[in-house]
């Protein structure tokens, strides 16, 4: 299931946790368990601090979710390893 997750994530796009949950046919609840076991596992890391400019100019601004209450994910290099 948590291979799953990664391959929705890597797939691009902005997701809520919602619609991953209906996507994966799991409750909210697991899917975010599930974000926290990647994160801890070393497959996802907060992307919230990685933007060093302006939003206008970023071509994922319409999709992104940074400076809001969502959190927002990014794979790590060990993630991309793994082929995700």
């Amino acid at each position: 299931m948590l291979e799953q997750l990664l391959e929705r994530l890597a797939d691009g796009g902005s997701h809520t946790p919602e619609s991953l949950a209906r996507e994966l046919g799991v409750s909210r609840d697991m899917v975010e368990r599930m974000l926290a076991d990647l994160e801890r596992l070393g497959y996802l890391e907060p992307a919230g601090g990685a933007c060093k400019s302006a939003c206008a100019g970023c071509p994922s601004a319409a999709v992104c979710a940074v400076g809001t209450p969502q959190r927002v994910w990014a794979l790590t290099d060990k993630a991309r390893r793994k082929g995700f």
